[in-house]
């Protein structure tokens, strides 16, 4: 069952919400996941970032190359990393129409983009797999942050949650959101987000 949060975010537990995206009111479509119960042991002090493009057809092959020269290592959550990664590519290319796409797998420890904005994208999808998901506001909080004030209520994906969020590209209202702030809370996040590229 989906819901809606001030006519721009439509929020369900099924994964089929993802395609609200392309709706001309929707800035944010939200997947409530249940727990993935695969997480722990990910990441370690010497995992680095991943960045790539690439076909949506070598997407696996791709990913499961990059793990292990990034720090990754063999742990046995990594086949179900690989898995997931590769699962929500097909439904990000789906949903927007693409055959390719950018990859980002980031260790976050400090508070990056911690500032309320919208990406200069056309629409990018962000799940979490360690730590806490992105900060998003409805359309009022969001017009309030333009004109200088604070939003009255903050709005958080949870881990695991996957969020398809339009940029700057594709809306005149597009999601306005930041990372969470863990200065100094000692958490480490483990965030994937896929874009769009120039290709398609």
């Amino acid at each position: 069952m989906s819901t809606t949060l001030d006519s721009i975010a439509q929020i369900s537990d099924q994964s089929t919400i993802l395609r609200s995206i392309k709706d001309e009111a929707c800035s944010i479509a939200i997947w409530e996941r249940q727990p993935l119960g695969w997480t722990s042991g990910l990441i370690t002090d010497g995992t680095r970032d991943i960045r790539l493009n690439t076909p949506l057809s070598d997407v696996r092959v791709n990913v499961a190359q990059a793990l292990p020269s990034s720090g990754f290592g063999n742990h046995a959550s990594h086949r179900h990393l690989v898995d997931d990664i590769v699962d929500l590519a097909d439904l990000y290319c789906s949903t927007l129409g693409i055959e390719e796409l950018e990859v980002r797998l980031e260790v976050v420890t400090t508070d990056s983009c911690r500032k309320w904005h919208a990406d200069y994208v056309k629409a990018r999808l962000i799940t979490t797999y360690s730590g806490d998901g992105p900060q998003w506001l409805d359309a009022g909080d969001a017009d309030r942050v333009k004109q200088g004030g604070e939003p009255q209520r903050i709005n958080q994906l949870r881990t695991g949650d996957v969020g398809i969020f339009k940029g700057k590209l594709a809306a005149a209202h597009p999601a306005i959101h930041r990372s969470p702030p863990i200065a100094g809370t000692g958490q480490t996040r483990l965030l994937l987000v896929l874009n769009h590229t120039d290709k398609d």
